[in-house]
Formats: C-alpha cells, sequence, structure tokens
C-alpha cells in the first residue's frame, strides 16, 4: 500500500490545511482553553510547546501513516481547531481512525462536524475501508459529530472510550 499524505480539503466554510510548524502559535491560541481538555486529557499548550509538539508530528511516524490537518474557517481567516487521520493497512485494506478537536471559541457553529465530514470525503478517495473514532462516554458534542459524519458506536471500549465504527464505499 502506498503512502498517504495529507492534502489540502476544501468543505462549504473550512480549508482543511495539512499541518505546518508555522501554525503552532495561532492553534496553541485557538486551542488556550482548559476547558477543551476535559475530555481530550492535557493542559494547553503554550506557543513553544506546541512548536516543538508540531516538529514532532511534522517529522512523521515510522509505524504508521498519520496526518494532521489544522481548520481554518475561511470568512474569518482564522485556526479553529484539527483534524487527524492514522491510517493502517489491514487485509488488503485501509483503515483510518480519526479524531478532530474545535476550540471552544468555535464550538457550536458545527465546524468540527464539517471538517469530519470533508476528512471522511478525503479518505474515501485514498481509499480507505474502514473509519474509526474513540470517544469518551460522556463527551455528548463529539457523540453528535460522529453521528452527523455517519459513524455508530460499538460495544467496543478502548481505554475507557467508545470505539465508533463507519465503513465507507469506495
Amino acid at each position: 500500500m502506498n503512502t498517504i499524505r495529507a492534502q489540502t480539503i476544501h468543505t462549504d466554510r473550512l480549508v482543511l490545511l495539512p499541518l505546518l510548524v508555522e501554525h503552532a502559535e495561532e492553534m496553541a491560541a485557538a486551542l488556550s482553553d482548559p476547558v477543551l481538555h476535559t475530555f481530550i486529557g492535557g493542559a494547553p499548550a503554550d506557543p513553544q510547546a506546541m512548536r516543538a509538539r508540531y516538529e514532532r508530528l511534522v517529522a512523521g511516524s515510522p509505524d504508521a501513516t498519520v496526518s494532521y490537518w489544522v481548520i481554518r474557517l475561511r470568512d474569518q481567516a482564522c485556526l479553529t481547531g484539527t483534524v487527524q487521520a492514522t491510517i493502517t493497512p489491514r487485509d488488503n485494506e485501509r483503515i483510518a481512525e480519526i479524531a478532530w478537536v474545535v476550540g471552544t471559541s468555535w464550538q457550536g457553529r458545527g465546524i468540527a462536524t464539517e471538517a469530519t465530514r470533508g476528512l471522511i470525503a478525503w479518505l474515501r478517495q485514498q481509499p480507505v475501508r474502514t473509519v474509526i473514532a474513540h470517544i469518551h462516554p460522556d463527551h455528548h458534542a463529539s457523540h453528535a459529530v460522529a453521528t452527523a459524519a455517519g459513524l455508530t458506536p460499538t460495544s467496543t471500549r478502548h481505554d475507557g472510550e467508545i470505539r465508533w465504527h463507519m465503513t465507507t464505499t469506495t
């Protein structure tokens, strides 16, 4: 299976841009609310820590194809969050584990849903047959995003989170 590289993804209101180290300062501000980390863990990163993290992420993983995008709200020209996909081959198929996070200042506007749908549409073109996400059982906003994007919850738990699943048609 060929390596998959993140590409720019356009949706109605958003542009998903492949992650660059240069995004670190703006993303540190966008994700700075401690409340945001209730379900995703950790604490807000300052710009220097975010830069160091983005340097590691951009360098890539030797184990799997992991791609990261920042979410740019087109009409406000600002970064609002991130989406990511870890794509692994299994039985002559590609499986993608996805995640998303949108800063609290932009939540409730459908940005996470639109970004996730855009990511899944892009994954279908790769082609990815199975998409999964792991969501904290109490994170109702992420449950709504997953449902709107076409994923359904399963009975499988991973590190205390519910596995959500969808099979795509390629």
